[in-house]
């Protein structure tokens, strides 16, 4: 789907764009942003090479292909809930959950992090700890998840070589 004119592929926005996954003008392949760029993954204008990541608010000397990315397949601000599941509260407030046999459910932003980060497992959290410059207040700052509070003396994890006590979320 194109949302501006003469854009080829899927998902772009901006004009003349080609590839997928396009904002900005005049860029070709996929997933670029700014203008004039003729790679995959870049920001900025007029580059022909993908660079290099910035993360955590700092360059890191890794491009896209050489992290070990965590996976988001299960991060989600809206669930489906089925009627099985609803609590009583939750079907008094949607008295017409039964038409619909459950009812969709949205999350804020870090309440929704917090429901992932309890529900993904120890080694997809691990793969964020380990991105290059990880920076615990700025992961906390953006999902509200706090990976140094201590939860007990001997629950501890490792972040490129430096060890913190680590606390999971868990929902109200």
């Amino acid at each position: 789907m194109t949302d501006k004119k003469n854009n080829i592929g899927k998902e772009n926005t901006g004009e003349n764009n080609s590839g997928d996954g396009n904002s900005g003008n005049r860029n070709s392949g996929d997933g670029n942003s700014g203008y004039g760029n003729s790679t995959e993954r870049e920001t900025g204008i007029f580059n022909s090479t993908p660079g290099t990541l910035r993360m955590f608010n700092q360059p890191t000397d890794k491009k896209w292909d050489e992290i070990a990315h965590p996976n988001f397949n299960d991060f989600y601000v809206t669930k489906w809930i089925p009627e099985s599941k609803m609590t009583d509260k939750e079907k008094i407030a949607d008295p017409e959950f039964y038409i619909r046999q459950g009812y969709l459910k949205k999350y804020e932003y870090k309440e929704a992090w917090a429901n992932f980060w309890k529900d993904t497992g120890k080694e997809n959290r691990q793969k964020f700890l380990d991105l290059p410059n990880f920076d615990a207040e700025v992961f906390k700052a953006i999902t509200g998840i706090d990976v140094e509070a201590p939860k007990t003396e001997s629950d501890e994890i490792t972040v490129n070589g430096v060890r913190y006590r680590k606390v999971e979320s868990s929902k109200e």
